[in-house]
């Protein structure tokens, strides 16, 4: 525990220059007296640091000692150091890991190196989440985690909506998308994936077990993501929505889906409205959507889904009235 305190103040000094007994005290959670003491004893190491008495008075190294981490460009710099989200690293137990390994990389980085890490840190932060998302609950992140990282066979007690489901899994990785946390693990010799907010349950077990040969987290994640896009149902849809209005529909069909609709450029709209033909995944979810836009948009084509959008719109009607 001492030993990482003295580091730890050593990157501080680095990192910072001159500070007070009183500022150091506060960041290493100590009292003042232990600070002089660990000072006494980096200077008995053979770091050259000392302490000036007085009002303006501090701990110093002396001008130009420093660990320099060598062999690094500046993007690579501004590289690692935006890399860290702290919201997740946070969940998964890491922050204070996180927050020393910063330290640590950019007490031994040079001057001019330092400055460009400082300089991004200040102007850049990623939020994995999306909007108006509070985050899931993932009470058992660390514990998944963990087993992730043992490779420790896993006891999970998971809701798969319609039931609780037990299930023994060899977890494999973990990946954040979208704000939401997923394990890959295996079972039975095949690949599954779980939602972690989703594990009501979880129980480190003590066998440990083999990785498969040649398994890439992130190649699996890709091709997975891209086979349930393939593979999810689809209907086109024609609608007729009011341009500035646009960006509500985005959020209500998504950006990818719109991104990729047609102009029907060849159908001119009498009150100026834009034409779309769009695919849409998940057709009994797709009515739902499109009634959240309210008077901004008409749904054109396939009949079934215009149908299906008038009667949960009468409904809407019928339930406000009647409430009234």
């Amino acid at each position: 525990m001492r030993a990482s305190r003295l580091v730890t103040l050593l990157l501080l000094l680095q990192t910072r220059g001159r500070m007070t007994a009183a500022e150091l005290s506060r960041e290493l959670e100590v009292s003042e007296r232990t600070v002089h003491r660990d000072v006494d004893a980096l200077s008995a190491a053979g770091v050259p640091v000392y302490a000036e008495r007085g009002p303006h008075g501090g701990v110093q190294l002396v001008d130009g000692y420093r660990t320099r981490l060598t062999g690094m460009t500046g993007e690579e710099v501004e590289a690692l150091f935006l890399s860290g989200l702290p919201g997740p690293a946070a969940e998964l137990g890491l922050g204070t890991v996180m927050t020393a390994a910063r330290l640590k990389v950019l007490a031994a980085l040079p001057t001019e190196l330092r400055g460009r890490a400082s300089r991004l840190v200040e102007r850049f932060y990623l939020d994995a989440a999306g909007w108006f998302q509070a985050g899931e609950e993932v009470s058992h992140l660390a514990t998944v985690a963990e087993s992730v990282w043992e490779a420790r066979v896993l006891h999970l007690g998971y809701n798969r909506g319609d039931e609780l489901v037990e299930r023994t899994v060899h977890p494999l990785g973990l990946v954040l998308k979208g704000g939401i946390w997923y394990l890959v693990a295996g079972i039975d010799d095949q690949l599954r994936t779980y939602r972690v907010a989703r594990i009501e349950d979880a129980e480190l077990g003590e066998a440990s077990f083999a990785r498969p040969a040649g398994f890439d987290l992130a190649a699996y994640w890709t091709e997975s993501i891209a086979a349930y896009e393939r593979e999810a149902p689809t209907v086109e849809v024609t609608v007729r929505v009011e341009p500035q209005h646009l960006g509500q529909l985005a959020d209500q069909v998504g950006a990818a889906a719109l991104a990729s609709a047609t102009r029907l450029e060849e159908e001119a709209d009498t009150d100026g409205w834009t034409r779309l033909r769009l695919n849409l995944a998940w057709p009994d979810e797709v009515p739902g959507r499109l009634v959240g836009m309210g008077g901004w948009l008409e749904v054109i084509d396939p009949p079934q889904v215009r149908e299906r959008v008038v009667e949960l719109a009468a409904a809407v009607v019928k339930r406000h009235v009647r409430g009234g």
